[in-house]
């Protein structure tokens, strides 16, 4: 256990270092913020088009994170030659496959988490229907002071401790934004102690929690084929997959049910073999203004947890023949 832990908490930090990392979170935000801009044209559906535009960003920026991070975890020790130092201790290669799934699972986490409090935060805010519609301004001066705040300690942490900066940045707006979605979760839009007006949607906070389950098969899947390919190889196999995984019941479920049994046989085969990433995307819902059973959200967690174990199993046994020296 200590070397599983010692092996993921290394994976974690060398993931948030990465430039690549820091570039997707700060876009994944950039485009949070100008969301409400961008969906004030569609008359009356203003707040849902804002809402699903949030959770996709979510959903990509989680896809590429695990992409990235997982490639650079395992591809890349590989062609670095680095993996035999660590092989060569008594470290099983099981062990190293399940610790670097739990360190890009952490970063992937934090990223999440992040994005998330941005989306709670810009919906909170909402879209300018109308001329005499105003901003949230206790939304955007605590998202305003969670940056500025994070940029401040983190150039001084970095001059002073020579801390590297983007990662630092990162964990502080973290911990920062924590801080701040606790605080508006007791403020309503005129500084005033009231939590039961505080804009904040536990459909959101669903929403995001089924897409980091979502995003556990990804990582998982990254893993799984960063053991025997490069970066582009295993980003576009993780898109495809990614892909097929949306509409997976629409394609296989349907030739699924034809009458040609070798077709049906191997619909059948592909509808099982490949995650159904549909069960996590919650679009129909935000349309049609349902609410998200907390039975479905056991359910969903239950089906991601089988495929991950199932993927992660699939991975050691690639990883065992693999020659890394």
């Amino acid at each position: 256990m200590r070397r599983l832990f010692t092996i993921a908490l290394n994976t974690f930090t060398e993931t948030i270092r990465q430039p690549i990392y820091a570039i997707i979170i700060g876009s994944a935000l950039i485009l949070l913020l100008l969301s409400p801009y961008l969906t004030m044209y569609t008359m009356s559906d203003d707040s849902k088009l804002l809402r699903e535009i949030g959770l996709s960003t979510l959903f990509l920026t989680s896809l590429f994170i695990a992409v990235f991070s997982a490639s650079g975890a395992i591809a890349e020790e590989i062609e670095n030659k680095t993996i035999i130092t660590v092989l060569s201790k008594p470290v099983n290669r099981p062990t190293f496959v399940i610790a670097k799934f739990l360190g890009v699972t952490a970063a992937v986490a934090l990223a999440h988490y992040i994005c998330t409090i941005g989306l709670l935060i810009t919906i909170r805010d909402g879209v300018m229907e109308t001329a005499s519609d105003s901003h949230d301004w206790v939304a955007l001066s605590c998202g305003i002071a969670i940056i500025v705040t994070a940029l401040i300690l983190s150039t001084f942490f970095n001059f002073s401790y020579d801390w590297k900066f983007s990662s630092c940045m990162i964990v502080l707006s973290g911990i920062l934004g924590t801080l701040g979605i606790v605080f508006l979760a007791f403020m309503d839009e005129n500084w005033k102690f009231n939590p039961a007006e505080n804009g904040i949607n536990r459909f959101d906070i669903l929403g995001s929690l089924l897409l980091f389950l979502a995003a556990l098969i990804i990582v998982a899947l990254a893993i799984a084929f960063s053991t025997r390919f490069n970066i582009a190889v295993t980003l576009a196999l993780c898109i495809g997959i990614f892909l097929l995984g949306l509409i997976s019941d629409h394609v296989f479920g349907k030739l699924a049910e034809t009458d040609i049994w070798i077709q049906s046989i191997f619909a059948q085969g592909f509808r099982f073999a490949i995650p159904n990433l549909q069960v996590f995307w919650i679009s129909d819902a935000i349309y049609e203004e349902s609410v998200i059973p907390l039975k479905y959200i056991g359910i969903s967690a239950f089906y991601a947890l089988s495929y991950t174990t199932g993927i992660l199993l699939f991975a050691i046994a690639l990883f065992q023949k693999r020659q890394v020296g």
